[in-house]
């Protein structure tokens, strides 16, 4: 058997590679939500893959992996085939939070993936039954302190449970934790009275405050969402510089082939400089990142320094997952 130098031989492979990457893709994308349907993240997931079908000439199919605070869902692609035919939209929850949270994560999130863009950040909000006796945030505060309350979320270690959990430890009261499977079944035991309050993202909260099924009494990030204009920050009634808040982004699996990233990359800068999908993210309640943040080079550092920002909180906060 002819045996090739090392240099030919990745020459070799390399040109093998790129035109590979010039055809793809060749058939359908999926993207993985790893939440359930109807999410904050699958309405994102859905409005880009939409837009990025068009642009790929190839369908982008959505695929909701639920659990374990989205985990299952990303650690499902951390081990796809790096061929840019799976790709997975994480967020703070399990690219950043879940580093600390995890004894042992079931991923490294800054190094087992290659990172596509930073697409939207989402504020969260805190939202309570409409027949709970406050209407703003010192108000509910002082009612929690005298009064056991309970609070859900999309699961142990997910933005919506670690968001209330920093919002209890910073307003020094204490509230039994309700995990759920996604967020439609904490809406329905809030809605019903069964629980009593909740972090939700404003995209999710939107419908039952407008519908006034549920109050909302502070949006959890520096300044006001655009989509809840009327709602006071957190910071603004009295818990100076708290902040809690989701981003989204794509990532591939580890050692997905540049000419791939670049395409898909390309097919997502796309779909998120449609003006019809900035104008539905932004009535969604999400931020859009300035073009600068949305490189895949902007992503591997931000993830890293995402990790280190909520160690800290994390430990001090006491919350864990198995």
């Amino acid at each position: 058997m002819t045996k090739f130098p090392a240099a030919i031989l990745s020459a070799f492979l390399a040109v093998s590679a790129g035109a590979q990457a010039q055809d793809f893709p060749t058939r359908p994308v999926t993207m993985v939500v790893p939440y359930g349907a109807g999410s904050p993240a699958d309405v994102i997931g859905r409005l880009l893959a939409q837009r990025m079908s068009e642009a790929l000439g190839q369908q982008v199919v959505v695929e909701n992996i639920a659990g374990a605070g989205g985990t299952v869902g990303v650690t499902r692609v951390a081990k796809a085939p790096p061929d840019g035919y799976m790709f997975v939209q994480g967020g703070t929850g399990t690219h950043a939070q879940s580093q600390t949270l995890y004894k042992n994560p079931p991923y490294d999130a800054a190094n087992d993936f290659t990172p596509l863009a930073l697409i939207a950040e989402s504020p969260l909000v805190l939202e309570v039954r409409k027949d709970l006796p406050a209407d703003d945030l010192k108000a509910f505060i002082a009612y929690a302190k005298t009064h056991p309350t309970t609070y859900g979320s999309a699961g142990v270690g997910s933005a919506t449970h670690l968001s209330c959990a920093l919002l209890t430890d910073a307003a020094g009261f204490n509230a039994t934790h309700v995990p759920y499977r996604g967020m439609g079944p904490v809406m329905q035991d809030l809605t019903a009275g069964r629980i009593d309050f909740g972090c939700d993202f404003v995209l999710g909260a939107l419908p039952q405050v407008e519908g006034k099924v549920l109050k909302a009494l502070a949006v959890l990030t520096k300044e006001r969402s655009a989509a809840m204009p009327d709602v006071p920050t957190a910071s603004e009634q009295g818990l100076k510089d708290f902040e809690a808040y989701n981003w989204n982004a794509m990532f591939l699996p580890k050692g997905t082939p540049e000419p791939v990233v670049n395409k898909l990359h390309a097919a997502l800068m796309t779909a998120l400089d449609t003006p019809l999908v900035q104008e539905r993210l932004l009535k969604l309640g999400a931020v859009i990142p300035k073009p600068g943040q949305r490189t895949p080079a902007y992503l591997r550092e931000f993830v890293k320094s995402e990790i280190v920002k909520w160690a800290g909180p994390i430990k001090a906060s006491g919350a864990a997952a198995e």
